[in-house]
């Protein structure tokens, strides 16, 4: 019997998604500027990125980023344990824990990096790892190179939460939930999987990506408006790349667990340390995102205005107080044909079809931005009860 072909069943595979309607594709912006953006020569407007407090083309940011290649290059030439790790780096982790309400905390350079870094170190086989179905796959994935037990709870049920803990009583546990689940747009009943993670000797880890900057007092994210503190979440999860505008991530937490991760975090240690100049600007993006509340209030008086035209014209909406929108659509092309439809109208509002949500579950992922205007968001949904009129009709 011959071998399997790998680069064959990788081919088999993507025709098969090719079949079904669900292949994605790379598309490139030709320019960016704010919410605006040019694609294959088109004019859009931009309802599709995760740049909230409209940081990602601030002139601090710039000039600060500017400077710091000026003073230190563009890389940083080595991990952070081999003489990668800068004044810009450390800086900005003093201010990441200070914002936060942690001790200390640390940088990786992606999220994903993050989230596998803190679970394999802090996981192993004999483990138990509990986790919202809907989690990012990151958290998903962590959890699973760990090698510790994963089970996964029906979303935002802290009964099942606490039958699964149940099921393993004398193993070590995490459990692990985003705080504003990146698909769907919703919260997580933190204060709730906090008092269960206390109660059963548990430790609770969040991954705030879509949370940081826009939840909570001064911004520090779905933890601080919840009133949780380090002792209630030890690992806390933050990105860089959304509501700042940057790149990059870091936990954060108690002392004793960063030196942990700095001993036994295999996607910090075996890995270049970010350009300093990034890290520059993250600082300077915090400093903004504290001080200039004014982007916070303006963000969610769109995020209403969105909710209550798309009300007012019928427009079903999944349940989300954040910045993401979720246009429920369920059939995959039905959902790339209505984005079509908006994109002709000059709004950019890519289809999200599976494996990213559940079967049957497509949908249009409206994400807000400070940086739109309430014009934006009239046209906006104007176009889009057209577009799904048309279909209805159609």
């Amino acid at each position: 019997m011959s071998r399997p072909d790998l680069l064959d069943r990788l081919a088999r595979a993507q025709a098969i998604r090719t079949r079904d309607g669900l292949l994605r594709r790379v598309r490139m912006i030709e320019r960016a500027d704010g919410p605006r953006i040019v694609i294959d020569g088109k004019a859009l407007l931009n309802f599709a990125s995760n740049d909230y407090l409209g940081l990602a083309q601030h002139p601090a940011l710039r000039e600060a980023m500017t400077h710091a290649v000026a003073q230190s290059g563009v890389g940083a030439s080595a991990a952070h344990l081999l003489g990668g790790h800068r004044d810009e780096h450390a800086a900005l982790e003093e201010k990441l824990a200070a914002w936060t309400g942690r001790e200390r905390a640390l940088l990786f350079s992606t999220g994903y990096m993050a989230n596998l870094g803190a679970m394999q170190a802090l996981l192993s086989a004999d483990d138990i790892c509990v986790q919202d179905k809907l989690n990012h796959a990151s958290l998903i994935d962590g959890a699973r190179l760990s090698g510790a037990q994963l089970k996964r709870y029906a979303h935002a049920d802290v009964a099942v939460a606490k039958r699964q803990l149940a099921s393993r009583p004398d193993a070590a546990a995490l459990l692990a939930t985003d705080g504003v689940f990146s698909m769907d747009g919703d919260v997580a009943p933190l204060r709730e999987l906090a008092a269960l993670c206390k109660k059963k000797h548990v430790v609770l880890m969040i991954d705030d990506a879509h949370g940081l900057g826009v939840l909570g007092t001064d911004g520090a994210g779905s933890l601080a408006e919840a009133g949780l503190s380090q002792d209630d979440a030890p690992v806390l999860m933050g990105t860089l790349g959304k509501a700042l505008g940057v790149a990059g991530a870091f936990v954060a937490g108690s002392a004793a667990l960063i030196d942990g991760l700095v001993q036994f975090a295999r996607a910090y240690i075996f890995t270049t340390a970010m350009p300093p100049a990034l890290a520059a600007a993250a600082s300077v993006a915090v400093d903004l995102a504290r001080a200039e509340a004014w982007r916070r209030d303006k963000l969610h008086r769109l995020i209403a205005q969105f909710r209550e035209g798309a009300d007012a014209r019928g427009i079903a909406l999944m349940p989300s107080r954040t910045p993401i929108q979720p246009v429920p659509i369920d059939n995959s092309e039905r959902a790339l044909r209505i984005s079509q439809q908006m994109e002709n109208a000059r709004f950019y509002t890519p289809a999200i079809r599976p494996p990213s949500v559940p079967a049957g579950k497509a949908r249009l992922r409206i994400t807000l931005s400070a940086s739109h205007e309430e014009t934006d968001i009239e046209r906006l949904l104007d176009a889009l009860a057209s577009a799904l009129a048309a279909q209805r009709n159609g």
